[in-house]
């Protein structure tokens, strides 16, 4: 199609001339309309078919388990099709986790303390190629930064990854549907086929893009399991109520004047429960304690006081007077509970149920019991090696001839201890460290 370049001189052939332009023109804009969506068009169509060959590529690395790590290292070099990350689906999602805590050095790993849940639990999205980006890329929340040592059963993380569904970019309400996670990957499976046997994926939920999994949690529960042995579990529970109801916790702490000002917390739920476990007559005993949130080491310091109540050195009422800020500013000196038997049960949120698929589920309780039988095994070990130690009435005596007894401990009570320096204090120091700026 073309324009002709001469214009007539005529007044007639000159309107003929300038409304055959104007449809020519009309003609041509509306061509280069069809154009630009047919290019947009075969655009998609290719996005499409890249994101389709990285799914495959996905599932079949995950799916043979076995042999993911030597094909990643020979990948490194190859020619893997790489898209830009704005090219790739994505879906904001909430993960339930479960970590058995002994040999970590806590949850979080901004510590620089290695193994840390989180340092693992992010190598593990990286080999699925789960992740889109990096860490900083996918909005990653957390409920709780569990301590050293520490389990849990159900914390909770949130962040953007890799999705099958190809819902427009900024439509939350299409990643919200849950009839949609029939055709979503199946996260827990294929991220427990990459996690350690001591962390796994519980279930998963799609979740709104304002959500954050720590402030968006209405209330955290804890367990901690002890062994009766002499306790005297209506004291400790009668201690415990005490501990209901919104508090100041300073001296229920390790205090951070630094960055926490305010100790209040709020304890909605305290119960002293006897297990169905046992072990040679002694019962397998459990505190269970549920609030908004808690302070650091704050239900390992609730724990070491209720056993001094247990154990009969203490009152109750010793409870009361740590909680009174005004009578006992400044925390007594006294060790934390052992950080072992402590659990995070679970981490509670509105309108946000957990999705696992009928298979995963199979696997997890197949690989739960097997852990289970495993740490039995382990501790049929250490009952043998029990048994087969010198008894008692054979032990020989010290060099010098004289047995030595140990010495029985001297409990010194609370409130006549050491204390350390209030939050007053500490705040003054920190600020008396500020340096000061010169003006000349």
């Amino acid at each position: 199609m073309t324009i002709s370049a001469g214009k007539p001189d005529s007044g007639g052939d000159c309107r003929d001339w300038e409304s055959a332009t104007r449809t020519e023109l009309e003609s041509l804009r509306n061509r280069v309309k069809e154009l630009e969506a047919e290019n947009a068009k075969l655009l998609t169509q290719i996005s499409s078919c890249q994101c389709q060959q990285m799914e495959v590529k996905h599932d079949v690395s995950v799916l043979d388990s076995g042999s993911l790590v030597r094909r990643r290292r020979r990948s490194r070099k190859g020619n893997d099709t790489i898209l830009p990350s704005h090219l790739i689906s994505k879906r904001f999602i909430a993960l339930k986790i479960m970590y058995f805590g002994k040999r970590f050095y806590g949850f979080s790993a901004e510590a620089q303390m290695e193994p840390s849940i989180e340092s693992e639990f992010f190598k593990a999205l990286e080999r699925t190629r789960l992740l889109v980006g990096d860490k900083k890329d996918c909005s990653y929340s957390r409920c709780g930064r569990t301590d050293r040592g520490v389990s849990s059963t159900g914390q909770v993380i949130a962040l953007f990854l890799r999705s099958r569904l190809k819902a427009p970019p900024g439509d939350s309400e299409a990643h919200l549907d849950g009839k949609m996670g029939e055709r979503e990957y199946d996260y827990v499976r294929v991220l427990n086929r990459a996690l350690p046997d001591d962390i796994r994926v519980l279930g998963w939920s799609p979740v709104p893009i304002d959500f954050h999994a720590r402030f968006s949690c209405s209330a955290r529960e804890y367990k901690y399991f002890f062994w009766r042995q002499n306790l005297d579990l209506s004291a400790m529970d009668i201690a415990g109520k005490k501990f209901v109801g919104e508090h100041d916790f300073r001296n229920f702490c390790k205090m951070d004047a630094a960055n926490v000002h305010c100790y209040t917390r709020r304890v909605t739920f305290f119960e002293v429960s006897p297990c169905q476990n046992s072990h040679e007559g002694d019962q397998l005993c459990t505190f269970t304690m549920r609030g908004s949130a808690f302070l650091w080491h704050q239900i390992r310091a609730m724990v070491a006081v209720l056993f001094m109540i247990g154990q009969g050195v203490e009152s109750a009422d010793v409870i009361d007077t740590l909680l009174d800020i005004e009578r006992t500013p400044r925390k007594p000196q006294y060790l934390l509970a052992s950080e072992i038997p402590l659990v995070l049960r679970t981490c509670e949120y509105e309108n946000v149920d957990f999705i696992c698929s009928p298979g995963a589920a199979e696997s997890l309780r197949s690989h739960f019991k097997n852990e289970s039988l495993t740490y039995q095994l382990e501790s049929v070990i250490f009952q043998e090696a029990l048994r087969n130690c010198v008894p008692l009435g054979n032990e020989k005596s010290s060099c010098n001839g004289v047995e030595k007894k140990k010495k029985a401990a001297i409990h010194a009570p609370l409130l006549s201890r050491p204390t350390e320096p209030s939050y007053e204090e500490r705040n003054a120091k920190l600020k008396s460290r500020t340096p000061e700026t010169c003006t000349v």
